[in-house]
């Protein structure tokens, strides 16, 4: 698509005294890139730099505490612009990302009764109101300690000082967070909201209020040219006394009477821990039955906060916005209608940067697709710094610089995974000769049968393979299907540098009656998908295995891991009856933190028997004979008894291999058997820091 269907999402817009350079607005998110002391790391700083130099509109820097949480000591996980000495810190930051001609923003929020990763130190949690234990409304919360009257003007000042040091530190507006369950909703939700004084929750007018004279104080103290923005829940649902759709679209007009400059909306569910942070995943595994009338599930949860948006956008004369998986399409289509003023992006900001100018360029086919894995998400959840499957560079900004070759050398890369694709690309954009052989009638090794079992990402995932289809041939790689590489093969075309980058092999469990019929190995199974897939696509075939598969209707899948589960939700979505063994101590293992967390209680939903510690015995005509944790002797009858056990690293290409070249290189799953990030990741490493000279 060219520059001019996006004509909308490029036009520069305003919020209060801040010109934008487009309707691109990059949401805070956080990126454990602080360091321990408190200090703007330099890894923030091209973190950041990178992102303005993609050509966002407007940028806001991650979530801020307003204040050090009492007895903790510093964790490189949060911003928090508490004290003046970090003032200087934060103005190389400003200054980096002003250097690309772009405005910055910067997020507050205190963290109230919110502890969303369990992880993190126990601190003197502060609400709205005191509340006991039994009174808290899941279990993703430590029990707060409600302010007085007086520490509720104290905390007024403690907010508006950290607006105050951002302002000096160079930051064009800061955004007040007050969604998801933190501190400033507790006083916007009558959930939390206990008080009888003029912050009570007896009218929307006094549950608006502090955050209504957070923004009058910023403005009078720090004037009319720092933007203010603020984040709220417009909704909130799974609790009786959540935040209606109707109050929190009434809301809205106390928080523009406050002074605010626009407003972000989401929405937030108290059926799990994380809200409603990511609605392209509140569906996984299914939809559930209450899914909120009010919101937008027609494109499987993407754009599903707009019609707030668009509501609250009636309401106020002020630039309204939201995030939520948009994507350039989405977001021009939704301004032409008016239901936005801005398009808030994240995840596809961070994996890929330059997005924006893509978009500017009409080169649209270059942007490297989201996949929506939530693998960002999740090593944040881990308290590690941020990671991107899709984008190895984020993060490395300074380490990773595509820098041309010295000399142009012959490269030969085996196997059209995910690692051999990353690698091939880099080598080629460096500027060597590059011939990609994959074995497959296809690229992108296991991608397309992880589509099958991963069907909400389905498409994602087959985007992600033509968008490296594409960068190969932009980047002159010779790319051979169909043809499998051997000793003869290299040696005749003489490679300076050799790249084994092979699938990884199945594990075999050894027991008793593993041969029988009724017994299927994962790499059974995945060569007659194979065969399918030689003659249909992902998508049609995912909607024939729902009518037939060469499955029983009683299944015991053998390996509680990531493989195993998925293959187990995979097969209940097809009407199976699954039991799940597992002979390590914890299922899911490789499957982020918020899918586990739907998953498992689906498992339950569903009365799916799982069985952890277990030691595998043998299969006879009664059935698999396990021995369980406990040390009972059972046995489990099914139709079909699947083995899913994980991968194991495949070192027979490189045995075979390793000696046709010079310079040879053995990546991803020869090496050791990960999941997707770690074969992008051996890929761009190889490519980016040892394919130079």
């Amino acid at each position: 698509m060219g520059k001019a269907s996006f004509a909308r999402l490029l036009e520069p817009g305003s919020i209060g005294k801040v010109k934008t350079r487009n309707r691109i607005i990059k949401t805070a998110s956080g990126s454990s890139f602080v360091e321990p002391t408190g200090f703007i790391s330099e890894r923030m700083i091209a973190y950041y730099e990178n992102l303005a130099r993609g050509g966002v509109g407007l940028l806001i820097v991650e979530s801020c505490g307003v204040e050090y949480p009492l007895g903790v000591q510093h964790l490189p996980v949060q911003l928090h612009l508490s004290d003046d000495k970090y003032i200087p810190s934060y103005k190389k930051l400003t200054d980096a990302v002003h250097r690309q001609g772009c405005p910055v923003f910067i997020q507050f929020q205190h963290a109230g009764p919110w502890n969303p990763t369990g992880k993190l130190p126990k601190r003197d949690t502060r609400a709205s109101s005191t509340l006991t234990a039994e009174e808290l409304p899941g279990g993703a919360f430590d029990v707060p300690r409600g302010l007085s009257h007086d520490e509720v003007f104290t905390y007024i000042d403690i907010w508006v000082k950290a607006m105050e040091r951002a302002a000096k530190a160079g930051f064009d507006g800061g955004e007040v967070n007050g969604s998801a369950c933190h501190f400033i909703n507790t006083f916007f939700s009558r959930i939390w909201n206990r008080r009888d004084d003029e912050y009570g929750p007896q009218s929307l007018e006094n549950r608006a209020r502090f955050m209504g004279a957070v923004i009058r104080e910023a403005k009078r103290r720090i004037g009319q040219g720092f933007a203010i923005t603020c984040l709220y829940n417009v909704a909130e649902y799974g609790h009786e006394k959540g935040t209606t759709f109707e109050e929190g679209i009434k809301l809205a007009k106390y928080l523009e009477a406050a002074g605010v400059d626009a407003i972000q909306v989401r929405v937030h569910d108290y059926h799990h821990r994380d809200g409603m942070l990511q609605p392209d995943r509140f569906i996984y595994p299914e939809p559930p039955p209450n899914l909120p009338k009010e919101l937008d599930w027609s494109q499987n949860g993407r754009g599903a906060w707009v019609p707030l948006a668009a509501a609250v956008k009636k309401t106020v004369s002020v630039p309204v916005f939201c995030a939520g998986r948009l994507d350039p399409v989405m977001g021009e289509h939704l301004l032409r209608q008016g239901k936005l003023d801005f398009v808030g992006m994240t995840r596809r900001l961070l994996a890929d940067p330059e997005l924006p100018r893509k978009v500017a360029e009409g080169r649209t086919e270059d942007i490297t697709p989201c996949i929506g894995c939530l693998h960002c998400i999740d090593v944040r959840n881990q308290n590690k710094p941020v990671e991107c499957v899709v984008n190895p560079r984020l993060g490395r900004e300074q380490e990773y610089v595509l820098r041309p070759a010295q000399r142009q050398k012959k490269v030969v890369v085996v196997g059209g995974g995910l690692a051999g694709m990353e690698a091939a690309l880099l080598a080629a954009r460096k500027g060597h000769e590059v011939r990609l052989w994959e074995k497959e009638p296809r690229l992108g090794g296991l991608v397309p049968l992880a589509s099958l079992v991963k069907e909400l990402q389905m498409d994602d995932l087959l985007s992600w393979i033509r968008y490296y289809e594409v960068q190969l041939r932009q980047a002159g790689v010779k790319v051979e299907t169909s043809k499998k590489a051997g000793p003869s093969t290299i040696e005749a075309y003489q490679p300076d540098v050799l790249i084994i980058g092979t699938g990884p092999l199945h594990d075999k469990l050894e027991i008793p009656g593993i041969n029988r019929r009724e017994v299927k190995t994962m790499a059974a199974l995945h060569n007659e998908l194979k065969f399918y897939l030689k003659i249909l696509h992902p998508p049609v075939l995912a909607r024939l295995t729902r009518l037939w598969m060469p499955v029983g209707k009683r299944v015991v899948v053998i390996g509680g891991a990531i493989h195993g589960c998925q293959l187990a939700e995979f097969l209940i979505k097809r009407r199976r009856r699954v039991t799940i063994v597992h002979s390590g101590e914890a299922l899911a293992e490789g499957i982020p933190l918020e899918d586990q967390m739907r998953l498992l209680p689906w498992f339950d939903r569903k009365g799916i028997p799982r069985y952890t510690g277990v030691k595998y015995e043998e299969i006879t005509d009664e059935g698999l004979v396990i021995t369980t944790r406990e040390g009972e002797r059972k046995t489990l009858k099914a139709d079909t008894y699947i083995v899913a056990l994980p991968m194991l690293p495949n070192t027979e290409g490189v045995k075979e291999l390793g000696h046709q070249a010079k310079e040879t290189y053995a990546i991803g799953s020869c090496v050791r058997s990960g999941l997707m990030v770690d074969a992008v990741g051996d890929g761009a490493r190889l490519g980016y820091l040892m394919l130079g000279d």
